[in-house]
Parts: C-alpha cells; sequence; structure tokens
C-alpha cells in the first residue's frame, strides 16, 4: 500500500525539494486582499468557502482529484511505497492549505493512507 503525504507551502519560502509532484493555485482569488480573512488560514470555514466558492476552484479541484488518482494508480503499478504532493500558493496560508486539506480528505474517502502537513502556515 501507499502512502501519500499533501503539503501546503508558499512559494515566496521556496518550493519544497522533496516534493514528488508540485500543483501551483496562484491563479485563483487570493483570502489575503480580504481584510477580514488575512489574518485567518485555510483551516477556517469562512476562508475556504472563499477559496472554493469560485467557479474556477471547484473545476480545479475535481480535475485535481482525477489527476492524482491517476498518478497514484500508476505509482502503485511501479510498486512505489509513498508520494508526496505538494500545493503552493503566495505565502502558504490560504488558497494551498485549502487544497492540501480538500486532496487529503478526497485521498482518504477513496481508502489510501494520507497525512497533510502546512509548510508555512505560521510564517
Amino acid at each position: 500500500s501507499i502512502h501519500i503525504h499533501c503539503m501546503s507551502f508558499g512559494f515566496k519560502h521556496g518550493i519544497p525539494k522533496d516534493a514528488d509532484y508540485i500543483f501551483d493555485v496562484r491563479f485563483l482569488p487570493n483570502p489575503f486582499y480580504v481584510s477580514e480573512l488575512k489574518e485567518k488560514t485555510g483551516l477556517d470555514e469562512d476562508v475556504r468557502s472563499f477559496v472554493m466558492g469560485n467557479a474556477a476552484a471547484e473545476i480545479f479541484e475535481e480535475k485535481l482529484h482525477s489527476l492524482v488518482d491517476f498518478i497514484i494508480s500508476e505509482c502503485v503499478k511501479e510498486g512505489r511505497s509513498q508520494l508526496m504532493i505538494a500545493i503552493g500558493c503566495t505565502g502558504g496560508h490560504h488558497r494551498s492549505v485549502t487544497f492540501a486539506q480538500s486532496l487529503c480528505r478526497h485521498l482518504i474517502s477513496g481508502g489510501y493512507k494520507c497525512s497533510v502537513s502546512h509548510r508555512d502556515i505560521n510564517k
């Protein structure tokens, strides 16, 4: 069985060197520029709702889940035992956290062992 680790990060703090796959969500509206969301994170429901309340975010989430499902199935065929998927936004507080959490939930619901961390959430 394979273990997948999902990590959020901020591009301004550097790309994680140990990631197998990196996805960029900086194309989505940034909650940093909404005064009541700026100091919160993607772990907060109102930030998650802001990030996911966009048609592009919903489409990207569906495509990301589908692509990662395919990648994992191929990695399993190759005998891989672990995989790290990193999702980045500008600072690593809002959009990337929302998507790392979403991806991990999706993978767990699919029966995979999955963990999540947020490298830059406190920076």
